[in-house]
């Protein structure tokens, strides 16, 4: 996690001085699809960056300001983090998160769908500025992003089939488990996790479990809803993610408790355009909606209890 940078903020905003939605600012219309405003928007807390553009021409915050919104990749089918409706509108946590940054940022929010690894591998090239997508800070991902302090802390869970006889995660020894590519969670399964600070491995992977890996954790739920035995008999995700493939009847159930807590943030591509003063104001942003509640009311509204805080 990146601590708070309250004095580094302060400096951004002696220099970059007028608010976004200020005069000067374009105000473009979000691309579809959109997503839903928070319900429980909190203060304009940056509001600071658009008239003195002189003084920061080639820094990513001014070229927000200037077009009037942010673009924001995501996962779009990572329910209940994000996902797209039928009528193809965005929703989910990462969505209304994503959206009150914005809000505050005094920019409109445009939302590009992309699939995980396509985020995760870096080098954007511009495409989008930053990521809203329950991103887990590591080591090696830091040597591609750079990451504001973590915006909420998810418990990692195991969950088999139902009737497949399992009781303890310790019964797993040699079991096929169906993750994710590229997800905390294959490198769980691997003895590769190194989450750093604040996150927390309650236990290791069960001795000679291997992974089945599928493009998104959704698609090893849509494999067991469908019957695909060749996935195995154990799912390997969030515990958000469970409970949302329990309620679209994945016939799956919890073994055991979590397995470790990651601490999720905003990405942004270190090969991209610079991006210092934005990644500062989007860092104080997150901590004013910790402190303000925010973030604990969009967590209550879509898991039911307060995932804001480690465990």
């Amino acid at each position: 996690m990146i601590p708070m940078r309250s004095a580094a903020y302060l400096a951004a905003a002696l220099i970059l001085a007028v608010a976004c939605a200020g005069p000067g600012a374009t105000q473009a219309p979000t691309a579809a699809p959109t997503a839903a405003p928070t319900p429980t928007p909190g203060p304009t807390t940056a509001a600071t960056a658009c008239d003195n553009l002189a003084e920061a021409e080639s820094e990513l915050l001014a070229t927000i300001c200037e077009r009037g919104k942010i673009v924001i990749s995501t996962d779009a089918d990572y329910a209940p983090q994000s996902s797209v409706t039928p009528s193809g509108d965005f929703e989910g946590f990462d969505i209304d998160v994503g959206e009150e940054i914005a809000r505050r940022l005094g920019v409109e929010a445009e939302w590009s769908a992309q699939i995980w690894d396509t985020i995760i591998a870096g080098s954007w090239s511009g495409r989008w500025d930053m990521s809203v997508g329950s991103i887990t800070v590591t080591p090696d991902r830091e040597q591609l992003f750079d990451f504001t302090q973590g915006y909420y802390y998810a418990p990692a869970m195991v969950a088999v089939l139902e009737g497949s006889g399992f009781t303890s995660i310790d019964d797993l020894a040699g079991e096929k488990a169906c993750v994710g590519e590229d997800t905390t969670y294959l490198y769980w399964i691997e003895g590769t996790l190194d989450l750093g600070q604040p996150g927390i491995i309650v236990r290791d992977a069960p001795e000679g479990m291997t992974a089945h890996t599928l493009e998104t954790d959704a698609n090893c739920a849509e494999a067991m809803r469908a019957g695909q035995t060749e996935v195995g008999q154990v799912f390997i995700t969030a515990e958000a993610v469970i409970d949302e493939a329990i309620a679209a009847d994945t016939p799956i159930e919890k073994l055991g408790e979590p397995v470790f807590y990651e601490s999720l943030s905003v990405a942004f591509d270190k090969n991209g355009p610079e991006h210092a003063a934005l990644l500062t104001v989007v860092d104080d942003i997150i901590g004013a909606m910790h402190e303000d509640g925010t973030l604990t009311a969009l967590s209550m509204k879509w898991y039911d209890k307060d995932l804001t805080k480690a465990e």
